[in-house]
């Protein structure tokens, strides 16, 4: 499958010793090389309560990063719908694209984007239910003048700024069960495999499989994210790796900590469980030379039957992420 698109998730990474400033300022440097080097779709990230990520506010930051380019396609990757009111997203992401028509998507995800206090704080009413959150999206289209097989349950209400276009609608899943939500209210879904190895393709089968078309999307639509670390050599790519090892394990201990450099990590003994969990979470990453990752991202696509790979890399160095996305726009033709 040689003709795949390559977008850009952005999570909006900290340096130890960086400040959210810095991280907010290279996503706007990034997303302005992406569109130069022909990257498809740019989304960024809602997560709360950490020191490492600055990404806390995706609607804020989609309409910087929209101001300042003039072609790609900006979006949430995701808003994380429980922590917020569906009228307040719908007249949100109807700004967004009122402002910037046909290139604004709305990725939606269902977890909390970080602890669980901050997400009963974000919003006192989540009473992290299922059911809650099948509502919001039967609300949500609704909002967006979208048919479902649901009563509009407050049919005076209307989502403005109104305008002829909406944004796209894609669900987030990690796990295979936002994906059938996806599939019955017809929304893209974008399986996210940097968070979850395991079981993707039977979970993307799935949403095919019972795809339910809608106003919006007459067809399933599916991208895949991953982690990638792209580097001119094989020795630079493993030490980008090592620094990631580190960081996922971080991030499993719960310790908000800025992206570290090479040094910080190079001598570090680690125990056998933490290898068992190093070994698991490089399931969750391509790592290498352009062209190792390239056959990689190519046997990725092909497994889920995709035609769109997001790929987030995070490193210590600003320059090494830019790095990473240039080689990778050059070794599949882009520029």
């Amino acid at each position: 499958m040689e003709k795949i698109k390559l977008s850009i998730l952005d999570q909006s990474p900290v340096r130890m010793h960086g400040t959210a400033s810095d991280a907010l300022k290279e996503s706007l440097t990034l997303a302005q090389h992406a569109e130069k080097w022909g990257y498809y779709r740019y989304w960024v990230s809602e997560h709360h309560n950490t020191a490492s990520l600055a990404g806390a506010a995706p609607e804020i930051l989609i309409a910087h990063l929209a101001a300042n380019t003039s072609r790609l396609r900006f979006g949430s990757g995701g808003i994380m719908l429980p922590n917020h009111s569906s009228l307040k997203v719908a007249e949100n992401f109807r700004t967004l694209e009122s402002l910037y028509p046909g290139r604004i998507d709305l990725g939606i995800g269902r977890a909390p984007g970080g602890d669980r206090l901050a997400a009963t704080l974000l919003n006192p009413s989540n009473n992290f239910n299922e059911q809650d959150f099948i509502q919001q999206l039967i609300d949500l289209q609704h909002y967006f003048d979208q048919d479902n097989d649901y009563e509009k349950r407050f049919p005076s209400v209307q989502a403005i700024p109104l305008s002829g276009t909406t944004p796209d609608m894609w669900l987030l899943s990690s796990s295979g069960q936002s994906g059938i939500f996806a599939a019955h209210f017809g929304m893209g879904l974008a399986f996210a495999h940097f968070i979850n190895p395991v079981g993707g393709e039977d979970a993307v089968a799935m949403y095919r499989s019972e795809f339910k078309a809608s106003t919006a999307l007459p067809e399933p639509q599916v991208n895949v994210g991953i982690f990638v670390l792209c580097a001119e050599t094989q020795e630079k790519a493993e030490e980008l790796q090592q620094v990631m090892d580190y960081q996922m394990l971080q991030i499993e201990r719960g310790v908000s900590s800025g992206i570290v450099p090479f040094e910080y990590v190079k001598d570090i003994d680690y125990s056998e469980a933490e290898l068992h969990r190093i070994h698991f979470n490089r399931k969750r990453f391509i790592t290498g030379t352009p062209e190792r990752v390239k056959s990689k991202l190519l046997a990725l696509a092909e497994a889920y039957t995709t035609d769109e790979l997001m790929l987030v890399t995070i490193t210590h160095s600003f320059a090494d992420r830019l790095k990473s996305y240039e080689l990778l726009a050059r070794e599949f033709g882009m520029i």
